[in-house]
């Protein structure tokens, strides 16, 4: 019997296959697996490399955004109420209201509104006397105006010109300004604004400036006698605060033998 030579036949090594688990394994950890079917057989392979990362996308919008927010308001709002106070009422509590009378007094009867109207009344009657007495100086301003014509000799005069703008001022006994004149007050007052200053007093204002006589005497001289002094006018006339009743106008010189001073 003829010996047979038998070979055996040796399976070439291989190397083992890569389960699956390693797989997702290295994939973790950023190692990359190659697979390749090489003869009917899986080869894998891996080798380390890290893996270009890549960002899962996030989700945004309107639609997530208000689901986050929608849900921590609803949280905050539940921890809110579970800490808000438990306010009870009992179930026969009872509304009372308190009733006040109300009193009505008519318009006869009220005292204030009553003088309300009286003082309102007092002031009309004050408002209408006033505007009677105004109407009445005017009438007497320009009928003592009217008076006398003033000399020519008199117009552009300074002290003539001063003078004239309180013809209607009354007669004040005592009375030294535009709201009231006597005689001495007035010619105090008027040759004052001249710078020319004499005393309230016609018996003193005597003693000041220099006498001339009738002939030589001129518009704006003062003109005295005793118990009284005024402004002479030019012609026969002068202007004064003559006497009670009366307002500062021009008129005719009544006085016989009147003392003429020129001051200044």
């Amino acid at each position: 019997m003829t010996a047979r030579t038998t070979r055996a036949r040796h399976r070439a090594a291989r190397r083992p296959v890569t389960p699956l688990t390693e797989l997702a394994q290295n994939a973790a950890v950023g190692r990359r697996t190659a697979v390749a079917a090489a003869g009917g057989a899986l080869l894998v392979s891996t080798f380390g490399g890290a893996m270009a990362a890549q960002a899962a996308p996030m989700e945004t919008g309107p639609a997530k955004m208000n689901s986050v927010d929608l849900n921590a308001l609803t949280s905050q709002a539940r921890e809110s109420l579970s800490n808000a106070p438990v306010v009870t009422v009992a179930p026969d509590a009872e509304l009372s209201v308190e009733k006040s009378a109300v009193s009505v007094v008519s318009a006869a009867d009220n005292e204030d509104y009553q003088a309300e109207i009286a003082a309102k009344e007092a002031d009309e009657a004050a408002e209408a006397a006033a505007a009677e007495a105004a109407d009445a100086a005017a009438a007497t301003v320009s009928t003592a105006s009217a008076s006398v014509d003033v000399p020519a000799s008199a117009i552009g005069n300074s002290v003539i010109s001063i003078a004239s703008r309180y013809i209607g001022v009354p007669y004040v006994s005592g009375g030294g300004s535009p709201s009231g004149f006597d005689c001495s007050g007035f010619t105090s007052y008027v040759f004052g604004q001249l710078g020319i200053s004499l005393p309230h007093s016609s018996s003193a204002q005597a003693g000041y400036g220099t006498q001339v006589s009738a002939s030589e005497a001129q518009p704006g001289d003062l003109m005295w006698t005793p118990g009284h002094v005024s402004i002479y006018a030019g012609g026969n006339t002068m202007i004064d605060a003559s006497k009670p009743g009366t307002v500062v106008d021009f008129r005719t010189i009544w006085q016989s033998n009147p003392t003429f001073i020129r001051l200044g």
